[in-house]
């Protein structure tokens, strides 16, 4: 009797261990999986800063020659540091006729 509910009690403990893992490894595959997508996420977004990075690289390039052609063209050019450039107010209103 006592062995019978011992064993009883082992085979249940066995049984819930057995169901922990397998929710164990399910749950290792979901992890996985979100993973993988962050990973894939990560790639892409470094592949579009890539490419962005390049393209601002050739534009700055363009822009140098641009300048470049002008100077020997000896077109009057004005270049304007747009971060110490400050902000005005334009009042765009139609004057009142007083």
């Amino acid at each position: 009797m006592i062995r019978e509910h011992l064993c009883k009690d082992y085979i249940e403990e066995i049984e819930r261990l057995e169901r922990s893992i397998r929710e164990l490894e399910e749950e290792i595959i979901e992890l996985r999986m979100q993973l993988n997508l962050k990973v894939d996420e990560a790639n892409r977004l470094a592949i579009e800063n890539a490419s962005l990075r390049h393209k601002l690289e050739l534009m700055e390039k363009r822009e140098k020659l641009l300048a470049e052609f002008l100077r020997k063209l000896k077109v009057p050019v004005v270049h304007i540091d747009e971060e110490q450039f400050e902000d005005i107010e334009v009042d765009l209103t139609p004057d009142s006729k007083e």
